[in-house]
Formats: structure tokens, sequence, C-alpha cells
């Protein structure tokens, strides 16, 4: 029974309890992309160019996360929603390139060296986790991607529209499709944690940088 209860995948749903940590710990419950100063005010244009450029810093190379998760896949990467997936964020990343030339030069803020070093790091970070040998990690870290980009999304659409770019289609799988797609992989209790690990650690990144671009926001009303 015990042998059973480590190998079975959660009773409470793979895809019910990765929903929940991108509720709980996603960009969705961070206070900065809450807060109306980073779309509306005196600050605003600023504010939003800076986390355009900087979500470009971390998403914008090739591979994505998406695409490296679908290259280990296989076969399940050459069809399905992984591959799915990857299309529909290759035109999420072209919109970001869009959008980075729509809001021209990033805001001059204090400490911008050192800024731009800390969200490299957060992308090389990313890379080594979508990269992980450890089954269902990578799957994660790109559901987690997919999963936390709803709350991105309508960030770069208000930068879009503050800039004077047109708002791009959302083509990202849906959720009913996102959740069969978690269930059907997370066949086991080891392959299910690791799922969880990759979409936690995905999620601590984006937290990591929208904490950054709040301290910047910060640093320039300061100066």
């Amino acid at each position: 029974m015990a042998t059973e209860a480590m190998t079975a995948p959660s009773r409470d749903g793979a895809a019910d309890l990765i929903y929940a940590l991108a509720r709980s710990d996603g960009s969705i419950a961070h206070d900065y992309v809450q807060t109306p100063a980073l779309i509306e005010g005196a600050q605003s244009a600023r504010n939003l160019a800076d986390a355009v450029h900087y979500l470009c810093v971390l998403h914008g190379r090739l591979p994505s996360v998406v695409d490296l998760a679908a290259m280990k896949a296989g076969a399940d990467g050459k069809s399905g929603w992984l591959h799915e997936a990857a299309v529909a964020f290759a035109l999420e990343r072209t919109y970001l390139m869009q959008l980075v030339v729509a809001v021209g030069p990033v805001p001059s803020t204090p400490g911008q060296a050192d800024c731009e070093a800390a969200v490299v790091g957060q992308h090389h970070a990313l890379e080594m986790l979508a990269r992980s040998e450890r089954r269902g990690c990578a799957i994660g870290a790109a559901v987690g991607l997919v999963l936390d980009w709803a709350a991105v999304r309508p960030i770069l659409d208000a930068a879009a529209v503050r800039f004077g770019l047109s708002v791009a289609e959302r083509r990202l799988p849906s959720d009913e499709e996102t959740r069969a797609f978690i269930d059907r992989i997370a066949d086991s209790y080891a392959v299910e944690r690791a799922m969880m690990f990759g979409v936690q650690q995905l999620l601590v990144q984006h937290r990591g940088l929208w904490d950054l671009l709040e301290a910047r926001s910060a640093a320039r009303q300061q100066g």
C-alpha cells in the first residue's frame, strides 16, 4: 500500500494542484502586477517600458522554455500540447520584440547594469530548469510559463495600447487543453512532483522579476 501511495499521482489531480500553485505563487499574486501605477498614471509609460524590456531579456531569446521542453519530450514535443504551446509562444515572443521597439529605450534607472545582469542570470536559471534530466521537470516549467503568461499578457497588451501597437491575438493552449495534458503526463507521483517543481521554479523567477521591476519603479520615483 505504501508503494502504491508513492507511485500513484495525487488523488486531488495534478492539474488542480498546479493551477492552485499558479494562482497562489504566480505573477497574478504579486503586488506590483496588481498596482494601478504599473499601467496607469504619470509613471506608467516608464513602468510599462521597463516591464517589456526585462520580460524580453527573460523570455525573448531562443530557444524558449517551451521549446526546450518540447525538444526533450521527443514524440510528445512534435504534436499535441507541447507543440501547440511552442508555436504559440513563438508568436508571443514576436509580439514582445515588437513591443520592445515600440516602447523605446530602457527607462534610465539607478543600478541599470546590475539589474540587467540579474535578469540574464534568471534566464540562465530557467534554461537550466528546462534542460533538466528529471522526467517532468522541463514540462512543468513549460506549463508554468503558459499558465503565468495569463497574468503577464494583460501588461503587454496595456503597453501595446499605450504605445500605439495593435494588440496581438492570444493563441496559447486553452485551460481545458492544458489541464488534460497535465493529467495525462503526471502518470506517477514522481512525475507529478517533478512537474510541480518545474512550475514552482518558473514562478519563483517571475516573482523575482516583478520584485526587481517594483524596486526599479521606486528608484525612479525617488530620483
